[in-house]
């Protein structure tokens, strides 16, 4: 049984979210094709997703020292280990989100702190660091409001290039994309460019073994 968690990085309810729409049609074409699949979703908007802030450092030290932690840091380093977890249990992570000024909404970059853990999803060795996520499959999925592939505003994009190095260095390398671009340079082809992007993502999502 495939275990699928949708990661919903916009603060957008879905109707108004290019990013979120895609990732629903991703979810509901992988479910038809799959349908032993169970699919789990997290919202970063609506979960509790901390931020790597004073507390959670001073936690991690008190935890390497087996000292007591504070009420506050006690919640957020166990949540934090509740999503790396939870990262872990998944066979298959999508993630759904927009660029917003060349990356993510702030609340994907914490994300990508909070499952990005050494000991947990890599380890350093005498070699460098080794990523510990073995035999997993991702598919970022991200709209945009210009045109950046093929173009030398390329060099500007730090969202799922840097997703993708992540998830890399984190030991995933089968990694597919769905792009939506363009979507505010001319609003009567907004839903033709959202049209051909869901259309890529329901391929996907059908060839994409469970």
């Amino acid at each position: 049984m495939t275990k699928v968690l949708y990661i919903k990085g916009n603060p957008k309810g879905t109707e108004q979210s290019y990013s979120l729409r895609l990732g629903q049609d991703f979810i509901a074409a992988y479910q038809a094709a799959h349908p032993d699949a169970v699919v789990s979703e997290l919202d970063l908007y609506e979960d509790h997703i901390p931020l790597i802030d004073a507390d959670v450092m001073t936690g991690w030290g008190k935890l390497a020292a087996q000292s007591e932690l504070s009420h506050h840091e006690a919640s957020k380093v166990q949540r934090l280990g509740e999503l790396v977890d939870q990262f872990l249990a998944h066979d298959i992570i999508v993630i759904a989100a927009p660029m917003w000024n060349f990356g993510y909404p702030p609340m994907v970059k914490a994300y990508i702190d909070a499952v990005s853990v050494a000991g947990k999803t890599f380890t350093y060795t005498e070699k460098g660091p080794v990523g510990l996520v073995k035999d997993k499959k991702a598919v970022i999925i991200e709209a945009r409001g210009g045109q950046y592939s093929g173009t030398p505003a390329s060099a500007v994009v730090h969202s799922q290039t840097h997703l993708s190095a992540v998830l890399g260095f984190l030991g995933i390398t089968e990694i597919s994309t769905v792009l939506a671009e363009g979507l505010n340079l001319d609003p009567s082809k907004a839903e033709d460019i959202y049209a051909a992007a869901s259309s890529r993502g329901k391929q996907i999502a059908a060839s994409l073994g469970a």
